[in-house]
């Protein structure tokens, strides 16, 4: 017995899936302590947008550390969050017509922002019931957990996952069924049993629900329904944001401005604990330290997040390398379904967060774990985790791309001629 498997708790996962030690790892590129070199294509569940150590962003924090700069101050003024306040603004917020946002630093996990873009929304409105959506995925802290449609997750609360009202997402019921009419009803109806949400929350890309995507229609469609009923519209771009679709916020071009959006996993882009939510002006209606924590903001995260928005976001060329790349990875994707699967396979996602969903998630499991004995590390989502899912980092290579790919189009050759087998045996 190892000392992982003596001394940690049960509740570990990712481990069980990859049961090797790793000791480097580099851009798209994970290395364990015996030397095996491993292809990342899950870059801490999307947290490693711009790679492991990136080289500027390792130099930049290194730096910081050797001048003495402040590690924790609270949400005290600090020189590093002065430097990511002004370069966030200049660089995101501004060039995208929000100028009006301001920025509340949440404890430091994804939960701790959607815990607050809730519990804000309920403060403003006076309401308590919110929106959330099948197959959404928002945390696994209490009020997070209420809006997360995943029973595995929710079955571990131990107490009751209330005001929040399930509806069904885009394209749940197929592309004939208007899931926006339907909520729609609902709201105008004062009998449908549903009370008067202060907010909805929605994913645009439905990262561990199965890369379900929503249209820039749909949203439209969402954000109306916000406005005719006042309700807040959250977006927790968590996952789908930092550049992951092709852009910095997935909604961006959509034509829809969010009254709160979450953002935490990349933000730093170096893998330290940082979150942040954006909040139109008119709705910082906190009373100060109404809504705090110990590690409110991350000096260290401050400083390599700064330093990869100027690195990566001073124009449109980062993004449009993620588009090309994306586009690259989605046709060898759809050449996988058409080779292996036509009838059963799927292509899902957008930007760089694509996947195959397959027919079911012993399937896709088997395919993980053949693409990983040969030297790529990747994961599923869904509802039955019957998604093979694509988090690469956003830098990698195009011979890493093409190499990945050709294990993963093996795998799924391996698993599917296997199953082909044994049903015909």
């Amino acid at each position: 017995m190892n000392a992982f498997e003596q001394h940690e708790s049960s509740v570990r996962s990712y481990c069980r899936s990859f049961p090797v030690v790793f000791q480097q790892a580099r851009g798209a590129e994970l290395i364990t302590r015996d030397g095996q070199r491993y292809i990342d294509f899950l870059a801490g569940a999307g947290t490693l947008n711009y790679g492991h150590n990136h080289p500027l962003l390792k130099q930049a924090l290194l730096d910081y550390i050797e001048s003495d700069g402040l590690t924790h101050g609270l949400d005290m003024y600090s020189a590093a969050k002065e430097s990511f306040l002004e370069t966030f603004h200049r660089l995101i917020l501004k060039p995208r017509g929000m100028a009006d946002y301001l920025m509340q630093f949440t404890g430091p996990t994804g939960t701790n922002a959607v815990e607050a873009a809730l519990k804000l929304a309920r403060k403003v409105t006076g309401r308590s019931n919110v929106i959330s959506f099948t197959n959404g995925f928002h945390g696994c802290s209490i009020g997070a957990l209420a809006a997360t449609g995943n029973q595995h997750h929710r079955g571990a609360a131990g107490t009751g996952l209330s005001d929040v009202s399930r509806m069904p997402y885009a394209n749940y019921f197929g592309d004939q069924v208007n899931t926006i009419a339907m909520i729609d009803k609902l709201l105008d109806d004062p009998s449908s049993g549903i009370d008067k949400p202060a907010a909805v929350i929605v994913e645009v890309v439905q990262g561990e629900g199965g890369l379900n995507v929503a249209s820039a229609e749909w949203m439209r469609k969402l954000e109306r329904l916000c406005r005719k009923h006042d309700m807040l519209l959250i977006v927790d771009d968590i996952q789908a944001g930092c550049g992951r679709t092709g852009s910095f916020f997935s909604f961006e071009k959509m034509g829809i401005q969010p009254d709160l959006i979450t953002l935490s996993k990349s933000l730093s882009g170096y893998g330290l604990p940082f979150a942040m939510l954006l909040l139109r002006k008119q709705l910082d209606q906190w009373q100060p330290g109404e809504h705090n924590g110990t590690f409110r903001g991350n000096n260290h995260a401050f400083v390599t997040a700064a330093a990869a928005l100027e690195h990566f976001w001073q124009d449109d060329s980062f993004a449009a390398s993620v588009r090309a790349k994306g586009q690259r990875i989605a046709e060898r994707m759809q050449r996988i379904v058409r080779r292996h699967g036509p009838d059963s396979l799927q292509l899902k996602g957008r930007g760089m967060m694509l996947g195959i969903g397959c027919p079911d998630g012993d399937i896709a499991a088997a395919i993980c774990r053949h693409a990983f004995a040969h030297g790529l590390v990747i994961e599923t989502s869904g509802a039955h985790s019957e998604v093979v899912k694509c988090l690469c980092p956003l830098v990698i290579s195009d011979e890493q791309i093409d190499k990945a790919m050709d294990i993963l189009d093996a795998a799924f050759a391996a698993v599917l001629s296997a199953q082909t087998a044994t049903q015909a045996s």
